[in-house]
């Protein structure tokens, strides 16, 4: 019983912690270049790094945030695209590394308007 609890644990603090947040809009109170503006959308996603952030053991970065977090939203609410606002991520390599000595929980960000 110990042994399926531990795992039970350790299997959910390697799944992906991420976040999507979204607000719809109206296009007469936001504009948006190349299209309609139909909601803004935020996302979020924490991973889970080893050894000085070289053994990703849950990914987080730009791609995860922008590919599979906006614009999967963006087209599951009926948009053709999203215009990017702002997107971040937590550096990794040089000095920053330090911070990854044993575990590190680099973050990612970013924010934009879904268009049709």
């Amino acid at each position: 019983m110990k042994k399926a609890i531990v795992s039970a644990v350790l299997a959910s603090s390697l799944l992906a912690c991420t976040s999507v947040e979204t607000a719809v809009v109206s296009g007469n109170e936001v504009s948006a270049a190349g299209g309609e503006p139909i909601a803004v959308i935020q996302g979020v996603a924490i991973g889970l790094t080893a050894i000085f952030h070289v053994v990703d053991l849950v990914q987080s970065d730009l791609d995860v945030v922008v590919n599979k977090l906006l614009v999967a939203e963006a087209k599951a609410m009926g948009g053709n695209k999203v215009q990017l606002l702002s997107a971040s991520t937590a550096p990794r390599h040089g000095v920053f590394a330090v911070f990854g000595f044993i575990i590190g929980f680099p973050i990612s960000q970013a924010s934009g308007v879904a268009v049709k």
